[in-house]
Order: C-alpha cells, then structure tokens, then sequence
C-alpha cells in the first residue's frame, strides 16, 4: 500500500526533554530501620512498656491502707481513706465525707458491717464500685474494698481569723482572750491532728500553718484530730512571718517554744493575755525568722536526758499551763 512517498519514524528511545527526576521520591529510601522495642507489632515494644510501667509504680511506691491522695490523669482531686480499719475509724471519729465506695460482692466482717451502718447514719451515700474502679481511684493503694472519699478542706484566712476573734472577745462575746497556735515547718498531719485536738480541749480559738512546706489538713490529720478539727477553725497565711506581725499589730502576744528559751513555762507572765504559740518541727525547731518575730521564747523544764519534745506534745504542755493560769485569775 503507498504511503505517499513518506518513511515512518520510529520513536526515539530514552529519557526526552522535561521528563528528569519523575518518580526520585519512590526510588528514595525510608531512612534506618527502627529498633526492634520501637515497632508497635513487635513483642519487644510491649516488653518496653511493661517495664515502664512497672517502673513508674516502683517510683510512685505501693501506698498501703490509710490516707491516699488521688492523682493526675483524671483521677478525682478529693483525698481518700483507703482500707477497712482506716475507712471505719475516720468514719467513728466524724471525718467529713462525700461518699463511702464499696466494693461489688465484697465479703462482709464487721468492719464493713460498722462502716456501712455509720454512713447511713450519716447520710453519706454508698457507692457499689467495682475493683478496677477502685484500684484507680486509690492508685494501687490497699483498699479492701472500702474507700471514703474526702472533701477538701475549706481554709480560713489567717488575719481575718485573728481580727474576727479579737472583735469578738473585746465586744465580750467570747470569754477567754484569743488563743492560737501556728506551725512553724510542721510536716507530719499526725502532729497537726493532735495539736488541733489540744487546742480544742483546752478553749483555743484556731490553728495557724503556713501555705508552703507545711503539712494540711488531711484525712490523716482529720482522723487524729478525733472529730475536733469540725470545731476548730484552721486557717492558712501566704507568709507566717507577716501573720505573726499582723498578729502583734493587733495586740496578740507571739510565744515561741524552743528549748532554749529565755523565760520558762511556769514563769510565763502572758497568759492571760492574747496569745499565738509558735511550735518548729521536732528536729529544726524555730526558724531564724520566726524567732525574731516572737516577743518571748519560751522553755518547758523537762530532764536533761530528754533533747526535745514532740511538737503536739510541747503544744498539749503549753495549752495546759495557759488554760490554768486563765482559770486562777
């Protein structure tokens, strides 16, 4: 068949003009192959996570029964009393409660038999919950089935605590002149429920604790108090050192104990005067500060043998010989 007289050309083979680098991308590699324990399907991944775990409860550290404080991470922000002894004793001495959590199907005794008697009682509502649940709310604390679940404490503030009680003893309303006690690097909540239950056996009208690097009101602390820290009043100052100031501004006499003090117990002249007790921790004692902001520091005579008093303890001893001296006026 003619073709006109015109030879067919072939195309030419190889790359042709604009078509470089096309598909460079697919020919490139995906870098490194990632280690074995950073491979989501790979045994060794999960190996990897375990022990992270693991080593984060390690750090956290088992809690065991008593007072636990709920978490990060969604976890609730009340504070807890976990275990069956704990849960039945701050429920007998009148600890303040949002909800009792019982576990589903737990095994009664009489523990739990008390424990769900009292919070009806109450009026505190009982939860069935189930383990799991449980276990996250205490962070892995013991539990036994029985959590109580603790409000935060509302604080009061430490100069409108003074001012108020001052206003009310000057207008007659109150017959004892102002009596407080204030913490001075007290961290241990035992040491502060028992200062509280002293201060309420012994007609004091509030407890001082700083609001940094001192210890709260907790269940612990709660539950020490043996039900007296719903009639004291605990209040909290931004800085113990201008509150002691405010305090004198206002006529209250700042006391500190310390064991070298310059006037001792039985010779204190001020007690029927408004009072603040200053106690340190058992171990530092007063801070420099604090000292310098008392007007008398005050010693309690015990034997040499002995180095110091627990702080609950000198406060229990102070109250007392303040208590007396107003009563024999």
């Amino acid at each position: 068949m003619a073709n006109n007289g015109r030879r067919s050309v072939k195309a030419k083979k190889g790359p042709t003009i604009g078509t470089g680098g096309h598909g460079r991308k697919a020919l490139e590699g995906k870098g490194p192959t990632p280690k074995a324990e950073d491979r989501p399907y790979h045994k060794a991944h999960k190996a990897k996570q375990l022990s992270e775990r693991s080593a984060a409860k390690r750090n956290t550290g088992a809690r065991s029964a008593g007072a636990a404080k709920s978490g990060p991470k969604g976890r609730a922000t009340e504070e807890v009393v976990t275990g069956r002894n704990s849960v039945v004793e701050a429920l007998r001495a009148g600890i303040p409660a949002k909800a009792l959590h019982v576990a589903i199907r737990i095994e009664m005794d009489d523990r739990v038999k008390e424990s769900l008697k009292i919070a009806a009682e109450r009026g505190i509502p009982l939860m069935e919950t189930g383990k799991p649940e449980l276990d996250r709310m205490t962070d892995d604390a013991v539990h036994q089935g029985l959590v109580l679940q603790i409000p935060p404490y509302e604080y009061q503030d430490a100069y409108e605590l003074a001012e108020d009680t001052v206003a009310k003893w000057k207008k007659g309303h109150i017959a004892n002149a102002p009596l407080f006690v204030a913490l001075d690097g007290i961290t241990d909540p035992r040491n502060l429920g028992a200062i509280i239950r002293s201060v309420s056996a012994f007609s004091g009208h509030g407890v001082i604790v700083p609001e940094r690097r001192s210890v709260g009101v907790t269940a612990s602390a709660w539950k020490t108090s043996a039900g007296a820290a719903v009639r004291v009043p605990v209040a909290r100052a931004s800085n113990l050192n201008s509150a002691l100031k405010q305090f004198k501004n206002m006529g209250i006499f700042v006391l500190g104990l310390d064991g070298d003090g310059d006037v001792s117990l039985p010779d204190l002249t001020l007690a029927t005067e408004p009072v603040c007790i200053v106690v340190g921790s058992e171990g530092k004692g007063l801070s420099r500060l604090v000292r310098e902001n008392c007007d008398q520091i005050v010693s309690i005579p015990i034997d040499s043998a002995m180095e110091s008093l627990n702080a609950s303890m000198a406060v229990g001893i102070s109250l007392y010989e303040v208590s007396r001296q107003r009563a024999a006026k």
